[in-house]
């Protein structure tokens, strides 16, 4: 079974050098050849080795075991991702090889080195709420849980044959009995659910497609204002990227945009909503607003779960 895996090149500063040179690196300090390494044991005492002033063991613990998934874990033929730049796209490829090698090359600052062919970019805004979430992580090597959703995204992957139970469509018929104002509404509550501090329900005539509005707020580090349109449609549409560009006009400078849907986006509309010199808009189609139910669904008024007619879990009550 090929397993997928997530290398970090550094904020993303060095994935173009990633790709370009068909590889993907770590460093943790570690600048010999390890493609004999064979054990985690052996990892250890060559990670305390080149690291002398090291003395805890929870840090030497979490190095190690990254060296470990990177070395040992990560096989020929696997899948491996690396955030770009910009946060929005990721790179994909496959191992090419088993083993590791050393390179000094001053592309990039990561000498451990696996080959990777690397094959193309996903964005982001495609990918269910879990597996964005997964991508957050902090470490610089670490094992993608969302594999079977991550094969289907790049074609090698089956999606269930039409006509059976899908759980998804099941929540999203449930939230399109809603009328466009408790749908409106209902997204407000789910942005104080996600951290957004004054939400407000703000749609009406004029209002240049904004339907709600919100604050970010990050432990005090950063704040952002996000203005938010909310469309509730069947399931199978494909909403424009002009509709998505529409929504810029109404995004006041410094701030950002979200797109909240019921239905899904086509394909330019991540592109609009990513591009550069332009606010970010923050796309969140039907599959992936029931993610951020499931997800916060206690945070969710009780008269809003039972006019939804589900219970935890999204169930149906009936």
């Amino acid at each position: 079974m090929r397993n997928v895996w997530c290398v970090r090149a550094g904020s993303g500063a060095y994935a173009k050098q990633f790709v370009h040179g068909g590889y993907v690196g770590v460093h943790f300090g570690m600048t010999s050849d390890l493609s004999q390494v064979s054990s985690r044991d052996e990892l250890t005492a060559l990670y305390r080795a080149a690291h002398p002033d090291e003395t805890s063991n929870l840090v030497i613990g979490q190095q190690v075991g990254q060296l470990a998934r990177f070395l040992l874990d990560m096989q020929e033929g696997d899948y491996v991702l690396t955030p770009a730049a910009d946060t929005t796209l990721l790179h994909y490829g496959c191992l090419a090889d088993g083993r590791s090698y050393i390179d000094d090359a001053s592309d990039s600052p990561y000498p451990v080195r696996r080959h990777v062919k690397w094959v193309g970019t996903l964005n982001r805004s495609g990918l269910s709420v879990p597996f964005q979430n997964t991508i957050r992580s902090s470490l610089t090597v670490f094992a993608v849980s969302q594999r079977d959703e991550f094969l289907v995204v790049i074609g090698q992957g089956v999606l269930p044959p039409r006509g059976e139970y899908d759980p998804y469509r099941a929540v999203l018929e449930q939230v399109l009995e809603l009328t466009p104002k408790e749908f409106e509404i209902l997204v407000g509550h789910l942005l104080t659910a996600v951290g957004f501090e004054g939400s407000e329900v703000t749609g009406r005539t004029g209002d240049g497609g904004v339907d709600a509005t919100g604050l970010l707020s990050v432990a005090g580090l950063a704040e952002v204002k996000v203005y938010v349109q909310a469309k509730r449609y069947k399931s199978d549409v494909k909403i424009a990227a002009k509709v998505v560009k529409q929504l810029r006009t109404a995004i006041p400078s410094g701030a950002q945009g979200a797109f909240i849907t019921t239905a899904d986006f086509q394909q330019g509309a991540a592109e609009v909503a990513s591009q550069v010199g332009f606010a970010r808009i923050g796309l969140i189609n039907g599959r992936q607003l029931v993610d951020l139910l499931a997800e916060h669904w206690d945070d969710i008024p009780l008269e809003f779960q039972v006019r939804l007619g589900l219970k935890k879990g999204l169930v149906r009550t009936t």
